[in-house]
């Protein structure tokens, strides 16, 4: 058997090339063979968090895994309760799943640790 060596460890930060413009702290889901874009709403393929900015297309960023276990800073669309399980949301922002209902299949991204009020509030999510 050869030898073998992940290409990133967990909780690192992993290069992705964009197929679109990405806005940093925002998730990003596979979009293609190798690229990431914006997340949409409920996507069942978020894989990250972009950590800067990205102006077009074909452009390389830095990503952090959101099931890296790491307590990631996101973009709340709306009021988030804490402890409230979190999915996608239009823009690459999070949202609370209604209470009493379950998130649909591979879209939970976790637990919110803190509670937010309006869009655009900063939650923080534990994968």
């Amino acid at each position: 058997m050869s030898d073998y060596l992940p290409r990133f460890k967990p909780g690192q930060a992993i290069t992705s090339t964009s197929s679109a413009a990405i806005t940093g702290g925002r998730l990003v889901a596979v979009s293609g063979s190798g690229t990431t874009a914006t997340a949409a709403a409920d996507s069942t393929t978020v894989v990250g968090v972009a950590g800067q900015d990205v102006a077009a297309s074909g452009e390389k960023f830095l990503m952090f895994p959101i099931k890296s276990g790491v307590v990631h800073k996101l973009v709340a669309s709306g009021a988030i309760t804490a402890g409230a399980t979190v999915v996608a949301d239009t823009g690459g922002k999070v949202k609370a799943v209604t209470v009493g209902t379950a998130a649909a299949a591979g879209t939970d991204l976790g637990k919110a640790l803190t509670t937010t009020t309006t869009d655009g509030d900063i939650v923080d999510v534990l994968p």
